[in-house]
């Protein structure tokens, strides 16, 4: 930890109802708009209320000698965070994972706002432990694990971080060649693309797959492993389907080679916007990170 005074990082994203103002322009066409389509509107204006609510009560927590700083999630990408940061995430699990790639081992505490609005996982916190944890925080006395996250590296330096997965294909899901390197074993596929999950992301894209294929992974968080699947890889005289999944451990990398014409895409943890291009020719390695989120979790 810096020697600096902290700076709280408040990290939140868009809410339902704020989406669908800007889209639609005034309450009662987005009330329409959600009837129409048999939603109910108060649900999503409690919802986002919640949200409010909280981000003004975190925002009053923060100690007043210290600095402080908010963004969306949709702006992290321009966002610079500073090593002295303690980084709050205020919504749902998905927002630690989004912001995980942008950190350099800054502590992140995520907060839900309310225990009915997701899983927790991430986000483990409610409001009350967020002045305590706060504090213990920003002086590195508190207890947080280590999570593993997954690089891919292009052969020209170019890399992405994910906490979750990383996704590898076309950009419209659509179908996707490339010739797979897997310790001594090598395979051309053409496949819906290719996932590649932590032991974070196994409850999440990689459980589905998980559940369809039943070729099943268990592995903590924390440990220095990955997964990746093959999704519904074709068979037929060019393509093969042998090389499905496979464990990536430390010295166990992957290597993909794109036959991807247009279109190819390589992007992190659900974030299309934010990719690294992986058309014809292009080269990357998958391999476990040296980076780790450091996640608060007591």
């Amino acid at each position: 930890m810096s020697s600096l005074r902290p700076r709280i990082v408040l990290v939140t994203r868009e809410t339902e109802l704020s989406a669908l103002l800007a889209r639609h322009g005034t309450r009662g066409q987005v009330e329409f708009y959600l009837s129409s389509r048999g939603q109910v509107f108060e649900e999503v204006e409690t919802r986002d209320r919640i949200q409010r609510d909280a981000v003004t009560a975190a925002k009053a927590m923060v100690p007043p000698e210290w600095s402080f700083a908010e963004v969306e999630r949709g702006d992290l990408n321009r966002f610079l965070f500073f090593p002295n940061d303690v980084v709050v995430a205020l919504g749902q699990d998905g927002l630690v994972a989004n912001l995980a790639k942008y950190l350099e081992g800054q502590p992140v505490i995520g907060v839900t706002p309310s225990s009915d609005m997701g899983e927790g996982v991430l986000t483990p916190h409610g409001l009350k432990a967020l002045p305590d944890l706060m504090q213990r925080a920003g002086t590195d006395d508190v207890e947080a694990q280590a999570r593993a996250m997954v690089e891919a590296q292009l052969a020209g330096g170019d890399r992405l971080l994910a906490l979750n997965e990383l996704f590898i294909g076309h950009r419209s899901h659509q179908s996707a060649r490339y010739e797979l390197q897997f310790g001594d074993a090598r395979e051309f596929q053409s496949s819906s693309g290719m996932i590649v999950s932590t032991g974070t992301g196994l409850t999440g894209w990689a459980k589905s797959i998980m559940t369809a294929t039943r070729a099943n992974y268990s592995f903590g968080a924390e440990d220095a492993k990955a997964v990746f699947f093959a999704r519904e890889p074709w068979p037929s005289r060019q393509s093969g389907a042998e090389l499905r999944t496979g464990l990536i451990e430390e010295n166990a990398p992957l290597d993909v080679l794109s036959r991807i014409n247009e279109g190819g895409v390589i992007f992190a943890d659900g974030i299309e916007q934010d990719f690294l291009s992986f058309d014809w020719g292009a080269q990357v390695n998958v391999r476990v990170a040296e980076a780790r989120l450091k996640l608060v979790v007591g």
